[in-house]
């Protein structure tokens, strides 16, 4: 099963990776929301612990007092069995005289599970409570009678040789509601700060990356053939960068100037041996002359196909070179037609065409110029030349376009796959080497592009070159 280019290109070319602002931006702010939610729980933990402390105090205070009160001088005991103790009246807190309030208190032997003493509040339902060691005073979270939480203290004491427990208890439902409305408010602030701190990060990471933009628009601006050097006037940081990326481009340049030269030099260090043969060898009859003749005629268009490679080359290797694609069509299609004027072909050029060709104008001249040249040799009447850009990119590339096309006889698939081979002439009775559309691919090809042959809705041939378009970026 055959799969199309551009869709094994779209599936070759590398995933679009997250910027490098994203990148901090996300990391920092990850790492602030951790941070305070960590931070949230850890306040909201020791405001729990110290309200549980003020929560504690409070009830040590009624302890205290019901110790005082039972251990008071002065008065007859009122309970035989517990000599030395008399019955607490204990009412520090108007809530322990209310049936079911939430706040409670019990006295009992501590050897019997028995209650001898308790507040109003419980209205003789129980206050289940955990035993209790000698001499310990503990504090926790119980069922109170209604089933509603409550914190209770207990704390044991000895009066003479028996042993009592005292427990006080008190509903938590405020001490909760205040540790959620804490807990709340800490939520607020904190998100409120968080996103202060995403918000000036963000800032701190715009402004900071600035001279990385400015790096950025100094590149487009010799890519795009505006300027020469890049701005090295940035941070120390990256202001190496920029010093190594003039040297890449100096040395690009370079070697591109000793290219030419060295293939001008070939050029005509080879011509002038091959003419000299070719006139000696046309200047003789016999078989000898003419084979010598006929090879000479090779060697020259292998010589002059190889030259071409090799400038085309070294060419497409320049960086920030670029052309606008319609003053080129317009003055190739104003020349082919004074050339072809007795034929009076008939040729239409591209309108309002605003294309920025990504490489040398010579290049795209000598592309198109031969295309529109072969048009005009086969056409009957007509040439129509059309430029655009192709809707997406293509391996991250934004591509546009030339059509040329003619109302000639056109070409066999077979014939078109042919025709772009060097040297391959399909009429000889039409003058030309037939490196010509084989050239135009070669510089396509370098290019990133290509050469596609169809058949016209002319009826001739269309030739469709693609190659890469200078965009904004």
């Amino acid at each position: 099963m055959t799969t199309d280019p551009s869709e094994r290109e779209k599936r070759s070319q590398p995933k679009p990776q997250r910027s490098l602002a994203g990148r901090l931006v996300l990391v920092a702010a990850v790492w602030s929301t951790v941070a305070l939610a960590v931070a949230g729980v850890f306040l909201v933990s020791l405001y729990q612990r110290a309200s549980e402390r003020a929560f504690d105090a409070q009830l040590e205070i009624h302890i205290k007092a019901l110790i005082s009160e039972m251990l008071e001088s002065g008065e007859d005991v009122t309970v035989r069995s517990v000599p030395s103790v008399r019955q607490p009246s204990y009412q520090g807190d108007p809530r322990f005289s209310l049936p079911l309030s939430g706040w409670y208190w019990t006295v009992r032997r501590a050897d019997s599970p028995d209650i001898l003493y308790a507040s109003e509040s419980l209205v003789g339902d129980p206050l289940p409570v955990p035993e209790i060691g000698a001499g310990e005073k503990i504090a926790g979270f119980v069922a109170g009678p209604t089933g509603d939480e409550i914190r209770v203290m207990q704390q044991r004491i000895s009066v003479g040789d028996t042993p009592y427990v005292i427990a006080v208890g008190a509903a938590t439902a405020g001490f909760w509601a205040d540790i959620n409305e804490f807990a709340r408010l800490v939520a607020l602030t904190l998100c409120i700060v968080g996103l202060g701190l995403i918000l000036a990060i963000f800032l701190q990471v715009r402004v900071g990356l600035k001279p990385l933009v400015r790096l950025r628009a100094s590149l487009s601006a010799v890519r795009q053939g505006e300027a020469d050097r890049i701005d090295e006037e940035l941070p120390r940081e990256i202001a190496p960068l920029a010093v190594e990326l003039n040297s890449l481009i100096g040395s690009n340049r370079e070697i591109v100037e000793r290219a030419r030269t060295h293939v001008g030099n070939l050029a005509h260090g080879l011509k002038t041996p091959l003419s000299v043969i070719s006139n000696e060898a046309r200047a003789t009859d016999g078989p000898l002359a003419d084979k010598v003749t006929e090879q000479a005629g090779i060697m020259s268009d292998q010589i002059q196909h190889h030259l071409e490679r090799a400038r085309m080359a070294a060419q497409r290797r320049v960086i920030g070179v670029s052309c606008d694609a319609r003053p080129v069509l317009e003055r190739l299609v104003r020349a082919m037609t004074k050339i072809y004027r007795e034929r009076d072909i008939r040729m239409e050029c591209p309108q309002d065409v605003d294309l920025r060709f990504r490489g040398e104008s010579q290049d795209l001249e000598e592309m198109s110029g031969n295309l529109i040249d072969n048009a005009c040799k086969w056409a009957q009447s007509s040439v129509q030349v059309t430029a655009g850009p192709i809707p997406g990119a293509v391996s991250g590339r934004e591509m546009f376009e030339v059509l040329v096309e003619d109302d000639g006889p056109g070409l066999t698939k077979e014939g078109r796959a042919e025709a772009v081979k060097r040297g391959r002439r399909l009429d000889e009775t039409v003058p030309g080497t037939g490196l010509g559309l084989s050239i135009v691919a070669d510089l396509a090809a370098l290019y990133g592009g290509r050469l596609e042959l169809d058949r016209s809705d002319l009826g001739g041939l269309k030739a469709r070159l693609v190659l890469p378009l200078l965009g904004d970026s």
